[in-house]
């Protein structure tokens, strides 16, 4: 039977366990009702009320009362992300963007300022670029947090929170996380981490002086594909505030089904991320050798702009830079088409972090393409590498490339 000690990171003698014993066993158990050793799915809505309920607090997620305000699955994996990234909580919600919204919407108020980088998900920058500022009064300035002298330029008196994606989606441009911190804390001001495209295996931002770790739990951290999900891994007392404001007032919860489905791929993570990473780097190195790419960008290249502070990041000795990267063809619009017409192995479909690999083709006109390096303007893909043998994923590439070229 696992013990209670393995449910708090700690071997019988004290000492730490590994990052994969811990995705195992972190948020596991026997289940009390009937000796199954995998927690089971609670699908219930409701729960039942004590003899007198007249002074429970309606809004409380402490106690299973109604499932939008918390409910078992949740907090299995709550327990269980919140050891992985090394934080004393966690609140686990819908989507990985339901997690930058609670972050931004229940921290930052009207007259405050927020510092994002130039390069996020879509969403992070539909949020802080326009929705919040526009609805809700937050100033925000869009900077190039690669080079942190943009960080402190961008300050200001009423700077709250400075938020980085790191490395950035789809450029793949890295943020010395260390600087970040110690500029934001500075300021009075909290850093927060979208660290999806690393995991908190290959990087643990907390570590680095980060207050805020969001992850989109659909991507790595579930691993197949079939669920959605967004965590945020801090200190109780924020945690406590997003659960108030975004999971009990504005809904944004996970269900039971879709918590227990990432809780279940999670005890993979380190496996296959190693094979993301490893899969990645090679190809990212054998498509820099081709003559029809034009350019390749993926933090674990030496020709990479940021591979040193990248290496500096890494978790743990096996540790890697992930699974995507972008790159270019040498060759128009409808090449760059013809080339993703004529893979095999390799998908076209967004995401990352799937079993199978994923290329999407984004061309000239993203609304954030003025922010993207000059190599990016003609036209690039993001290839998010899955678990496949690396030798058929070059052999697809190459023969589409042979192909549609």
């Amino acid at each position: 039977m696992t013990s209670d000690l393995v449910h708090h990171g700690e071997s019988f003698d004290g000492t730490p366990l590994g990052f994969a014993t811990k995705s195992i066993h972190l948020g596991n158990g026997v289940d009390a009702e009937t000796g199954a050793i995998r927690r089971p799915i609670t699908l219930a809505n409701a729960y039942a009320l004590p003899y007198d309920p007249s002074d429970i607090n309606w809004s409380s997620s402490d106690v299973n009362l109604y499932t939008r305000n918390g409910h078992p699955n949740q907090r299995y994996l709550e327990a269980k992300l919140a050891n992985l990234e090394g934080t004393e909580d966690a609140v686990v919600l819908a989507s990985g963007v339901a997690a930058l919204a609670a972050t931004f919407t229940t921290l930052l108020n009207r007259g405050d300022h927020a510092i994002f980088s130039d390069t996020t998900y879509i969403a992070a920058y539909r949020l802080l670029n326009q929705i919040l500022p526009e609805k809700y009064g937050i100033e925000t300035s869009i900077v190039d947090t690669s080079d942190p002298k943009n960080i402190a330029d961008a300050i200001r008196p009423n700077t709250k929170l400075v938020h980085i994606e790191t490395p950035a989606n789809p450029t793949l441009k890295v943020t010395d996380i260390e600087a970040a911190a110690k500029l934001a804390h500075g300021a009075g001001a909290l850093l927060s981490v979208d660290n999806t495209f690393n995991s908190p295996f290959n990087v643990r931002p907390i570590d680095l002086g980060a207050d805020i770790v969001i992850e989109s739990l659909t991507k790595y951290i579930n691993g197949h594909g079939d669920a959605l999900g967004g965590a945020i891994a801090t200190r109780k007392e924020l945690t406590d505030q997003i659960r108030f404001t975004y999971q009990v007032n504005y809904g944004g919860i996970i269900s039971p089904f879709n918590a227990w489905l990432i809780n279940r791929g999670s005890v993979t993570l380190p496996l296959r991320m190693r094979q993301h990473n490893a899969s990645a780097l090679a190809i990212a190195k054998h498509l820099e050798s081709l003559p029809q790419v034009r350019f390749v960008a993926y933090p674990g290249l030496e020709s990479h702009p940021h591979h040193e502070v990248a290496v500096r990041q890494l978790a743990r000795p096996d540790a890697g830079f992930g699974g995507v990267l972008a790159f270019g063809l040498d060759t128009d619009h409808d090449g760059h088409n013809r080339f993703v017409s004529k893979l095999n192995v390799i998908t076209s479909a967004v995401s990352l972090g799937h079993d199978e690999s994923l290329i999407v083709f984004l061309g000239e006109d993203d609304e954030r393409q003025y922010l993207y390096p000059e190599e990016f303007h003609r036209g690039f893909f993001r290839l998010a590498v899955g678990l496949e043998d690396t030798d058929d994923l070059i052999r697809d590439i190459d023969h589409a490339l042979a192909a549609a070229l």
